[in-house]
C-alpha cells in the first residue's frame, strides 16, 4: 500500500468511528423515547410525508403487512 492509501484508510476509519458514536447516541435517545435535535428539524417533513402517503403513525405494522410491503418494494425495484 502506498502512503496515500494508508491515509485514506485512516481517514475512513476515523470518520466511521465518529459517525458510529454519534449514531449510537441518537439511536439510544430514540429508543428511550427522548427527543433529539433531528426530530425538531425533520419532524414536520416526516408528518407531511405520512399525511401525503395516508399512513397513520400510531398504527403498528404486523409481520404480514411488513412482509407484503417488502415483497412489493422488491418487485417494483426489479
Amino acid at each position: 500500500m502506498t502512503g496515500i492509501s494508508l491515509l485514506q484508510c485512516g481517514i475512513y476509519l476515523f470518520a466511521l468511528t465518529a459517525l458510529a458514536v454519534w449514531l449510537g447516541a441518537y439511536m439510544a435517545r430514540v429508543y428511550e423515547g427522548r427527543s433529539a435535535w433531528v426530530d425538531r428539524l425533520l419532524g414536520p417533513l416526516e408528518r407531511l410525508m405520512y399525511r401525503v402517503a395516508g399512513i397513520d403513525p400510531s398504527e403498528d405494522m404486523g409481520w404480514r403487512m411488513y412482509a407484503e410491503a417488502v415483497l412489493a418494494f422488491n418487485l417494483l425495484g426489479m
